[in-house]
């Protein structure tokens, strides 16, 4: 079973909020409450995208909408997890995915799983490394030496990661960290004790 969604709120550099909806939802509420003028920022953990939460009314009626709104019917199979969406491909590869066994879906599908099989460890820190650039991107795009930054955190540099971004905020400094450590295992290797936040989040 998946594991429920986690995000992260900052108001400004600070961090306000962290958990699931059910955590974070009305601790946001009564920031917003207090500080109706103050811009917050809500982010999915597992992928560092920015998430809008509509806060209109009591935080109750925040937290159905939130939880209602990805239950609403999309195309394909909902009730089985199958949902449908558009793939462009070049004729040759429509081609050979018309001649496998099962059809074309079932055909995509083994292939994902196979290569989500391959190299687990080596993907999850992929996909860390991408939530952290998405916040870093959103959260510290203007900040002195995100570019460098930005390298060092997809060339895996962690040590040259920290100090470049030794100067930001403690709480996106951390937030990067943690991102970071969603994944346990680095291109094979144990996460560094040196990763941003290692001790702050």
């Amino acid at each position: 079973m998946e594991a429920e969604a986690t995000y992260t709120a900052f108001a400004g550099e600070r961090r306000i909020a962290s958990g699931p909806p059910g955590r974070l939802i009305p601790q946001v509420k009564a920031h917003l409450d207090r500080r109706r003028d103050d811009p917050v920022l809500i982010f999915e953990d597992r992928t560092g995208r920015q998430i809008d939460f509509d806060f209109r009314g009591t935080s109750d009626e925040v937290l159905r909408r939130a939880v209602a709104a990805p239950t609403r019917p999309r195309p394909g199979r909902p009730w089985l997890g199958v949902v449908c969406r558009e793939v462009s491909l070049l004729p040759r590869h429509w081609d050979w995915l018309e001649q496998q066994p099962n059809g074309i879906s079932a055909a995509l599908r083994r292939l994902v799983d196979e290569a989500r099989k391959r190299d687990p460890e080596k993907e999850r820190a992929r996909l860390a490394r991408e939530a952290a650039g998405r916040f870093m991107t959103a959260m510290a795009g203007n900040r002195p030496g995100f570019e460098e930054a930005s390298r060092a955190l997809y060339a895996g540099d962690e040590a040259r990661l920290v100090e470049l971004i030794r100067g930001w905020p403690k709480d996106i400094r951390g937030h990067v960290g943690r991102l970071l450590r969603q994944a346990p295992e680095v291109e094979g290797e144990p996460p560094s004790s040196s990763a941003p936040g290692a001790r702050e989040a």
